[in-house]
């Protein structure tokens, strides 16, 4: 019989979670009878030290101070204990665990009898594969309950050995214990993929106990879908529970995949929820909401559904919320007002959403809105809002507020530090972030190092930057992957290291995908290497063939160099495979009002006097020096004609037009924010650094890498992007 890949229960994730521990091994509340005695509160303080030193991985460290300063209170030592036990757990120290287990032998004889400890220590030695002594302790239990059994079971489980996983669960169900979720899980784990009999028998026990959502722990959402797709092409019913649990097993599944596979899935479940008239059930909708947004279904039929929903909730209107945030942020932000005025009350997901939304626009406006509903409701100290928050503040151009948030948070999480290390490289703040790394007080993970390296990549920093990339496996066994990759890929490139940035690709221990190739790519134009070049636009173009980048950057690497036929001759193989280049737009707020600008500002209805403003304003630059970059313009042309070609480019317009408007609606701290799709070229960058010194204020434009401040003359990237 084959190993399933996936068979334990208590993942890291889990192990993570708060919410999962608790339910899983529920928290002791017998804190309330202690003593105000000085030994109690010596029990206190080295149990918080203990705690806090487990889950920052700091294991021996723990188990030292544990030895050290050991109190003869049962109650906290069974709870310091458990915490250990855990800790060893995880990280599979079975040495660590055998040592603490005897010690507790030797120390708190009385504490074995205790059923909360007994299961921490079982699942101690079934995570570390001590399976033998784990099942010995299993059978000198007196007392047992759900999570003895699930440890157990879980162990086999992870082993592989399916027949003990099924006798275990046999004798569960024969002592009259109710399984639960994880340990229907676990079951299903030990089963292979294909085994159809045994998967059924599990899922009969499921559905008889209404658990039938057990498919989806354990990443086997696959196999959820396919079983019930075998159950209804055997003419097996099915309720809204089961069509609820494959809702959310389709989700699971279109993280990965071919994304029209899972929008035909979802179709068809669609129909069997009409056809079965539970369509009409708010909890079906929304499931049905949430799986259309995850495989990119329309956002019009995902609304049209939305409105036919007989009994709206603020599940409901949460799900609605999530299908626009991020394809029509406004639109998400405008449901978010308008069940404000039907008189629903948000809860914390629902106020993640908006600040997701928020993220999107131009100004920090709308997330200061929602910021101040989330301290009304009393979410100010929730941590997932305040990571939202921290993380919309930095989008939106405000880096002083993202760091006041940061700095007022009572609760920070590893979410927390990776969005203040990657607002700051955001922002081409490289030396604060990376102080703050420094500084954190828990184990980095792979995106801390994505942002360490976007923040090096952002100024130059290669030699940190490589440092950093080694000691990822050296120093704290994270395994680079592709992000990884292409911020080191980036590094190089943007520091004109381009043989070093291709030979790493080709030592890459995987594919290089799309993302690193149109970083080399981008690297290559800069510094003009039209050979290497050639080869990462046709490697970038097999992985996207529907992306215009591969094309419109050949395409401006030949007319930079002048060679203007080989220009024509892209764009013409460009338009032959009918792909469409992505127009460059910017957005500037206005009062309440956010404007779009395309290049040349077409279909503006003030973009005569636009441009006639803007024409005024390129004569003062040229003043005090600026010199427009003739050499980025696209066509063998007319020096006035590239000239004009310059002078339409979206982010000049969008200035003007606020320009234009500064007496009716002031700029907020004199500030000028102007967002962009693209990145912003040389030529604009010299513009506005000229048009700051002109205009005597802050021009902050984001492009599609990054901020760029610009003030009294000068960019805060140092002209390094």
């Amino acid at each position: 019989m084959m190993l399933p890949l996936m068979c334990i229960i208590l993942t890291p994730l889990m192990l993570r979670s708060t919410k999962f521990l608790f339910f899983m091994f529920p928290k002791r509340f017998f804190l309330q009878n202690l003593c105000t005695s000085s030994v109690a509160t010596i029990a206190t303080n080295v149990h918080a030290q203990i705690y806090n030193l487990s889950i920052q991985g700091n294991l021996e460290e723990a188990l030292s101070l544990l030895y050290t300063h050991d109190t003869t209170h049962s109650f906290m030592s069974i709870q310091t204990y458990a915490t250990l036990f855990h800790a060893c757990a995880r990280r599979k120290c079975l040495q660590h665990g055998m040592a603490l287990h005897h010690y507790v032998i030797d120390k708190h004889p009385e504490a074995q009898n205790d059923l909360f400890l007994t299961n921490h220590i079982i699942n101690m030695y079934c995570k570390c594969g001590h399976l033998a002594y784990a099942h010995h302790l299993f059978d000198k239990m007196l007392h047992r309950n759900i999570v003895s059994w699930t440890a157990l079971i879980s162990g086999y489980a992870q082993c592989g050995l399916v027949r003990e996983c099924f006798s275990l669960f046999s004798s569960l169900l024969a002592s009259f214990c109710r399984p639960n979720e994880f340990a229907l899980a676990s079951l299903l784990s030990a089963c292979e993929a294909h085994d159809i009999k045994c998967g059924m028998q599990v899922h009969a026990v499921a559905l008889k106990i209404a658990l039938d959502a057990s498919f989806q722990f354990r990443g086997l959402a696959g196999q959820a879908v396919w079983l019930f797709t075998h159950m209804y092409s055997s003419g097996i019913g099915f309720d809204r529970a089961t069509l609820l649990s494959v809702f959310s097993s389709l989700n699971e599944c279109s993280t990965f995949g071919d994304i029209n596979i899972h929008l035909r899935s979802c179709f068809q479940l669609h129909c069997l929820a009409i056809k079965s008239a539970l369509c009409s059930e708010v909890e079906v909708i929304t499931a049905l909401l949430k799986s259309y947004a995850n495989v990119g279904g329309d956002i019009a039929d995902c609304y049209r559904l939305f409105l036919e929903t007989s009994q709206q909730d603020i599940v409901s209107w949460t799900a609605i919320m999530t299908v626009f945030a991020e394809r029509d942020p406004e639109q998400a932000f405008l449901l978010f007002c308008q069940l404000h005025r039907e008189s629903f009350v948000p809860d914390w997901h629902t106020f993640s959403i908006a600040l997701k939304a928020c993220a999107y626009f131009v100004t920090e406006k709308h997330a200061l809105a929602v910021h101040s509903q989330v301290i009304k409701r009393g979410f100010q100290e929730d941590t997932v809002l305040c990571n939202a928050l921290l993380h919309a503040y930095a989008r939106c151009g405000s880096l002083s507020l993202s760091e006041q948030v940061f700095e007022e948070m009572k609760f920070r999480d590893l979410v927390s530090w990776n969005s203040m290390i990657k607002s700051y490289a955001l922002h081409g703040q490289t030396k604060d972030a990376l102080k703050l790394f420094q500084q954190i007080n828990m184990h980095p993970d792979a995106t801390t190092f994505v942002a360490l390296l976007s923040a090096c990549s952002h100024v130059g920093l290669v030699d940190q930057g490589v440092k950093i990339f080694n000691s990822m496996s050296d120093d704290h066994g994270i395994v680079p992957q592709l992000d990884h990759y292409a911020c080191m890929v980036d590094l190089y490139g943007r520091a004109g290291k381009l043989s070093e940035a291709e030979d790493l690709i080709r030592k890459m221990p995987m594919k290089p995908d799309s993302v690193i190739w149109s970083s080399l790519l981008g690297s290559c134009r800069k510094y003009g290497e039209t050979h290497l070049a050639k080869l990462a636009a046709n490697k970038f173009t097999e992985l996207a063939p529907n992306n215009s980048l591969g094309y419109v950057q050949m395409s401006n690497i030949y007319s930079s160099g002048g060679s203007f036929a080989e220009a024509s001759l892209v764009r013409k193989e460009m338009r032959d495979s009918k792909v469409r280049k992505e127009p460059g737009l910017s957005w500037v707020q206005i009062g309440m009002r956010v404007h779009e600008f395309a290049s040349g500002g077409q279909h503006h209805p003030q973009r005569v006097a636009i441009l006639n403003r803007l024409e005024i304003l390129v004569g003062q630059l040229k003043e005090i020096g600026y010199a427009p970059e003739i050499n980025l313009a696209l066509y063998d042309t007319e020096m006035e004609h590239k000239e004009n070609q310059l002078l339409h480019h979206s982010e000049k317009m969008a200035l003007v037009f606020a320009i234009m408007n500064e007496e009716k609606f002031p700029f907020v701290g004199n500030v000028v924010k102007i967002m962009k799709n693209i990145r912003i070229c040389v030529d604009c960058h010299n513009f506005m650094k000229l048009a700051s010194y002109l205009l005597q204020k802050e021009i902050t434009v984001r492009d599609s890498n990054r901020f760029h401040h610009f003030k009294y003359g000068a960019c805060s990237c140092n002209d390094y992007w």
